[in-house]
């Protein structure tokens, strides 16, 4: 059974089922969790949270990436 969540605006779908926690996406997605601000259905989460942030289907996800640069 496919879940779907509206990551940056765009609907990602997960064939093998939903990841359990905002550090499984991330990992998933292969982002380093240092390098992100992840906002869930209009809430900050803090970075600490993480781990303990559970998914659900169809949460909308925002993830705002640091870039290094000069």
């Amino acid at each position: 059974m496919s879940v779907t969540l509206k990551i940056n605006g765009q609907g990602k779908t997960f064939e093998q089922g939903l990841p359990q926690t905002l550090a499984v996406l991330l990992d998933e997605m292969k982002i380093d969790a240092a390098t992100v601000v992840a906002e869930i259905d209009g809430q900050i989460i803090e970075r600490a949270a993480f781990a303990q942030t559970e998914l659900k289907e169809g949460q909308s996800i925002e993830l705002i990436r640091f870039v290094g640069g000069g």
